[in-house]
């Protein structure tokens, strides 16, 4: 088997909220993601924070190109292993 985690950057913690809410009901992902507040190198004010929402995608099922332009409907992307 082939496990995956992939990381989807978003720009705010409510979008990742909203993201991640939607992951199931769009990918069938079964286990809550990982919410994690990532901030920007230099800064230390919260409005300058991205969140990543993590995903672990075991056996590797997931398309990284659909979960890309999910993202990006979100003004997000999908981090480059």
């Amino acid at each position: 088997m082939n496990d995956v985690r992939h990381v989807l950057v978003l720009p705010d913690r409510d979008t990742a909220d909203a993201v991640a809410g939607e992951l199931a009901d769009r990918f069938g992902v079964g286990e809550e993601p990982q919410l994690v507040r990532d901030a920007l190198a230099g800064e230390d004010d919260a409005e300058d924070a991205q969140w990543l929402v993590v995903l672990e995608d075991p056996g590797g099922r997931l398309d990284s190109a659909a979960l890309d332009a999910f993202a990006a409907e979100y003004d997000g992307w999908l981090e480059a292993p």
